[in-house]
């Protein structure tokens, strides 16, 4: 069954070979080295290991962390406040405008 080779894949994640880098690069469009090739099966095989590692923690019973630093969206409302200027004295000071907008050079082509 597909997902029984999924599975087998999975617990021995960490034995990352040669051509499972290769086709990762090939994957990912990358032209590798042979040296490059060599650093990647390491380091891919040490962090795949790590994750091995947390995949063996029990969470049982913890509630998930959506989010960790207390923050919170904080909106208002949209309220008009009059600063005492006019529009139109505020677009006197611009160097170019046109029908009451500040005019820019384009951005884009």
């Amino acid at each position: 069954m597909p997902g029984d080779r999924l599975l087998v894949y999975l617990t021995n994640m960490s034995n990352l070979t040669r051509e499972d880098v290769l086709k990762l690069a090939e994957l990912a469009k990358l032209e590798l080295t042979k040296d490059e090739v060599d650093t990647f099966v390491q380091e891919i095989s040490e962090i795949l290991g790590y994750v091995e590692q947390l995949q063996s923690v029990d969470v049982d019973g913890l509630e998930p962390t959506y989010q960790v630093t207390g923050l919170k969206n904080v909106t208002r409302k949209d309220e008009i406040v009059d600063y005492g200027v006019e529009r139109q004295e505020l677009l006197k000071n611009l160097p170019d405008q046109e029908d009451g907008q500040i005019k820019v050079k384009r951005v884009l082509a």
